[in-house]
This record gives structure tokens, C-alpha cells and sequence, in this order.
């Protein structure tokens, strides 16, 4: 069974944790260690990966990486996919993840700019797709949002977003599970599940949604990855969470309520 399909019960490696040619075959091609070095949260190709197969992106097209982080999206889009890609961050300077891109030799695909998601600089009709991994809970929930954001998409364009979801929606809960809030707090607020996005975009009658689902198994996906950053840093005491709080929590969830929302669009 691959690594990335079981929880570990017998010692393995970091690479062994991140190699899952089965279930993501072009992932599984990139080095562990670059990725790891690049760790900003679950791991983003897996995501992307699984994300892209409800799209259809083409060679030459125009690609937003909206929230790119330290800029392994970017790298990916632009060699799995033929893309030029703009990788769009608040936090990561533009030169670091330009380091990033050269390294990696796709200078001439991405270019990196610094950007703040309510405030983009970019023209209308600007990109052929748009594509958000691990960020969109962040600035994407509020109901002016999607309006705003399908503005720099063509006609035809698409919008693909993975983000954190639960299985059912907070509100019907009535609370956030305590083992989540004891953790992250209020953040699940804006974790939703995959129908509250597919209303929340096409009511506004802006796209039709394509796809929306909840990622298999991406508790476990999630697990693994905090597993093998903390064993690739020796930092069980990350910047964000107590990794092994996190281990503890996933495991315990099993993907009763936790995982990803990927939800994919066309713009009218």
C-alpha cells in the first residue's frame, strides 16, 4: 500500500511519506526536501494536483497563483501545465520566491509580485484561470468577494480554490468541535464545506460551479505532511501550531469533520 494511503505504523523515511506515484503521480516527481524547505502548510502540490484534474489548463495560458507562498505552486504550474504564471503573495517578497523560480528554472513562466488579495493590481480580463491552494479561507468568504475576483478572469476563464472544509458547516453544528477550537480557535469559522462554497458562487449568477467535493482523505494527506515537516525540521514546535497537537488532532478527527474543499468554476 503507498505511503501516502496508511497512517504510518512501521518506521519509514520523510520520502517515503511523500511518495504517492499511485494517487499523485506528477507530485511525486519533485524532491521532498525542496518541497519541505518550502512548507507554508498542508502539502501544496498534493493539493494543486488533485485540484487541477476538475481543470483544464493549458499551455500558453494566462495563470493567477493567488496566495503562491514561497512559490511551489508556481514552480508546478508552470512545468506540469506549460502556464505562465503570476504568483501573487502578501506575505513572501517578490525576490525571495523570484530566488525560488530560478532555482527551480522557470524565470521565464512565473513572475512574482507582491499583492494583497483585496487589492490586486492587475487589469480586467487579465487571466485565463485562477487558482488558490491553502489561502482562499483567508480573504475568499465574504460575499463581495467572488464578484471582485471573477473580475480579472476573461470570458470563460476558470477559478479553482482548495481550501479547508469541514464535513458539515459550523452554523449547523451550532459550535465549532472542541478538539478543533481547543487548537485553531475561531479559525474554522471560515472553513466551510464543499455546497456552502458551490451556493456561495453561483448565486451570484457570475459562474457556473464545475466541480465541488471534499478531498479524499485529505485529513489523512494533511497528517502525513505535518508528520514529515516536523521530522524534516526536528521542529515538533512549529511557527503556526504544535505539530504534534496537529498530528494528535488529525488522527483523532480521522475525517470526521476535517479536509479540503475543492471547489473549481467558469466564469459567464
Amino acid at each position: 500500500m503507498p505511503a501516502c494511503d496508511r497512517l504510518r505504523s512501521v518506521p519509514v523515511t520523510i520520502f517515503d511519506e511523500l511518495a504517492c506515484p499511485d494517487r499523485y503521480p506528477r507530485s511525486s516527481r519533485y524532491d521532498p526536501a525542496w518541497l519541505l524547505d518550502l512548507d507554508m502548510g498542508p502539502n501544496p502540490l498534493w493539493l494543486l494536483e488533485d485540484l487541477a484534474r476538475d481543470l483544464d489548463l493549458r499551455p500558453g495560458m494566462q495563470v493567477l497563483d493567488l496566495g503562491s507562498g514561497k512559490g511551489a505552486t508556481s514552480v508546478f504550474l508552470a512545468r506540469e501545465y506549460g502556464v505562465q504564471v503570476v504568483a501573487a503573495d502578501w506575505w513572501i517578497a517578490p525576490d525571495e520566491a523570484a530566488a525560488v523560480f530560478a532555482d527551480a528554472g522557470v524565470s521565464g513562466q512565473v513572475t512574482a509580485v507582491r499583492a494583497e488579495a483585496h487589492n490586486l493590481p492587475f487589469g480586467k480580463d487579465s487571466f485565463d484561470a485562477i487558482v488558490s491552494i491553502d489561502a482562499f479561507e483567508y480573504f475568499g468568504t465574504s460575499d463581495w468577494y467572488l464578484p471582485y475576483l471573477v473580475g480579472f478572469l476573461r470570458p470563460g476563464g476558470q477559478l479553482g480554490v482548495a481550501t479547508p472544509g469541514m464535513t458539515q458547516e459550523v452554523r449547523e453544528l451550532g459550535a465549532i468541535p472542541e478538539h478543533i477550537k481547543e487548537l485553531f480557535g475561531w479559525e474554522p469559522i471560515a472553513w466551510h464545506t464543499a455546497e456552502w462554497w458551490r451556493f456561495q458562487w453561483e448565486v451570484t449568477e457570475l459562474v457556473t460551479v464545475t466541480s465541488a467535493r471534499l478531498q479524499e482523505d485529505g485529513w489523512r494527506d494533511w497528517l502525513l505532511w505535518t508528520q514529515a515537516v516536523a521530522e524534516h525540521t526536528g521542529d515538533w514546535d512549529g511557527p503556526q501550531h504544535n505539530r504534534q497537537a496537529v498530528i494528535d488532532l488529525l488522527a483523532a478527527d480521522a475525517g470526521e469533520f476535517l479536509s479540503f474543499a475543492m471547489v473549481t468554476a467558469r466564469k459567464h
